[in-house]
């Protein structure tokens, strides 16, 4: 997690600083913490691409919520809700209709997806045909609010809760959704869904503006908490007006930096770093 508006004294005490990102790297720099490594570690996709995309099991609904059982009402809920469960749903995934927007992540607070989805939903209701489905879970409050925020396209957004084989689902969208971008530190997500040929829809600010080529591997949209939304809306009416879904797949370096083969490369790096450093040391 970046240390945005946290203190870095943390991390003064040691000789050398890992991180995933560069932007992760320039908000420690920023923090006064020198001794950074270079070159971001940054992650990879752990997706059998040699599988098959249409999984012949069905994605069935699951409960989207994350109970924290020291709560009492969380506890509560966690032993009534399995139990209604089976009356609630039992819904497979069947793609609608239309254009088909995802969101494939842990419902957590550092998503920011209550107040993204609050400034985007009007421009979905306002676009024909442009269905949200959502895939992960998270904690009682954060649920509430994300529903709250999608009122104005209810009928249009379906929750699946956890799902374990996400390779399954990426394909299954014309783009995927991220959250708010500052107190994301990668996004594993978004990686995964290149890798599986889905573009991305992202705020055009780091780390999204690392890990996606703008026209090419997704878009990146003006932050829309500095224009209501406006600019997600304009490359929302050009995607269901029929422009050609993008391919990430034509992104060959792109998608190979986030590869397994270039994660090995990059820790010899470190191995060798550690080394050289271990010997002027000495």
């Amino acid at each position: 997690m970046p240390i945005l508006n946290r203190s870095a004294t943390e991390f003064e005490r040691y000789s050398v600083v890992f991180t995933v990102s560069d932007y992760c790297i320039g908000l420690l720099r920023k923090a006064g913490i020198g001794q950074v490594y270079a070159e971001p570690v940054y992650g990879t996709y752990a997706l059998d691409q040699h599988a098959s995309r249409e999984s012949a099991a069905p994605i069935i609904a699951n409960s989207p919520y994350h109970w924290d059982k020291r709560k009492g009402r969380d506890f509560a809920l966690s032993v009534i809700e399995p139990i209604l469960r089976p009356f609630l749903t039992g819904e497979s995934f069947v793609r609608r209709p239309g254009t088909t927007l995802g969101i494939v992540s842990l419902l957590s607070p550092i998503k920011q997806f209550p107040q993204l989805l609050a400034l985007l939903a009007p421009h979905i209701s306002m676009t024909p045909d442009v269905n949200l489905e959502i895939f992960g879970n998270g904690g009682y409050a954060q649920v509430r609010d994300i529903k709250k925020s999608l009122v104005p396209i209810a009928n249009r957004v379906r929750f699946w809760g956890y799902q374990r084989s996400v390779d399954t689902i990426y394909p299954k969208l014309d783009y995927l959704l991220t959250g708010l971008p500052e107190k994301e530190a990668l996004g594993l997500n978004v990686l995964e869904a290149q890798a599986l040929g889905t573009p991305v829809l992202a705020p055009s600010a780091p780390p999204f503006s690392e890990t996606v080529v703008d026209g090419k591997t997704g878009f990146l949209y003006r932050d829309p908490r500095e224009d209501r939304g406006a600019d997600f809306g304009r490359i929302l009416q050009l995607i269901t007006l029929g422009r050609t879904r993008l391919d990430p797949a034509g992104a060959t370096e792109h998608i190979e930096k986030f590869s397994y083969g270039a994660m090995v490369h990059r820790a010899h790096n470190i191995l060798k770093f550690l080394a050289n450093k271990m010997g002027r040391d000495e």
